[in-house]
């Protein structure tokens, strides 16, 4: 009986994520994470980097511009944020 309760509490693990630097955080609760990616072209096979930016919820405004994040697919929160960000993969460094 106890391993039927311990299955039925496991979180999903099936939610997208990505890792991307935020480019943005001047709204409240809410940065802009740029995600770039490397994909080879479709016909001429040569590698080119892709990007996108994508908003992110931030409930305590503690990740700040240039930081390394981690963002994870979740429910939709405003219009156009449906990202949460999961965690800090690297501080931004000081210029």
């Amino acid at each position: 009986m106890s391993d039927a309760t311990t299955q039925a509490q496991a979180p999903a693990t099936n939610t997208r994520t990505l890792v991307g630097r935020i480019v943005s955080d001047k709204r409240s609760k809410t940065v802009t994470v740029l995600v770039e990616r490397r994909t080879a072209h479709e016909l001429y096979g040569k590698i080119v980097a892709k990007s996108r930016k994508y908003h992110a919820h931030d409930e305590k405004g503690e990740y700040k511009m240039g930081d390394l994040v981690e963002i994870a697919e979740g429910r939709p929160i405003s219009k156009t944020k449906s990202w949460v960000v999961t965690r800090l993969v690297e501080k931004a460094r000081l210029v």
